[in-house]
């Protein structure tokens, strides 16, 4: 959650190409690389001392930012099976602003599958009914397999495809 605003520009790129172009393997190599030489209070304050840093990701702008501190953070207490609420506000900008491209980037599939918010008026898709949280469901789209039991089928005897679960 830190590279951003820990790494210039020039770095960066250096990493990216270290990692053959792909933006996943880079930042989990970084943060494999973090978690090993950063003790667990150096890598909270790396978050706490930059929390009002304005950095955004290249070419996505103010809600890319939200996206990322958002998913990274649910990532975080969905592991944790910490009970955090994402305000709405918040969930409906990113789940409106998820396009195709950054579908197929994440590598994300929503063929015959359609996502539905058990929390809010809100999905996407056609096909089998796919159910959970909004946040849940914006984890989804971001290409995060979810622990088994947080989504569910909407249908008798619908299922929850198996890519979309841990």
């Amino acid at each position: 959650m830190s590279l951003g605003f820990r790494h210039s520009l020039p770095r960066f790129a250096v990493e990216l190409v270290a990692a053959r172009g792909s933006l996943h393997r880079m930042t989990d190599r970084a943060a494999r690389r973090d978690a090993a030489s950063l003790a667990p209070a150096e890598l909270a304050a790396l978050l706490r001392d930059h929390a009002h840093h304005p950095w955004k990701p290249p070419a996505a702008g103010p809600t890319g930012a939200l996206a990322h501190d958002v998913v990274h953070g649910l990532d975080i207490t969905i592991a944790l099976d910490h009970p955090r609420r994402v305000p709405e506000d918040r969930l409906r900008l990113l789940l409106d602003a998820v396009t195709l491209r950054g579908l197929r980037f994440f590598g994300v599939d929503l063929t015959g599958i359609r996502l539905v918010a058990d929390d809010l008026d809100w999905s996407r898709g056609t096909g089998s009914p796919v159910h959970g949280t909004a946040q849940e469901l914006l984890l989804v789209l971001f290409g995060r397999r979810l622990p088994a039991g947080r989504l569910h089928g909407g249908t008798e005897g619908s299922r929850v495809p198996p890519t979309l679960v841990a």
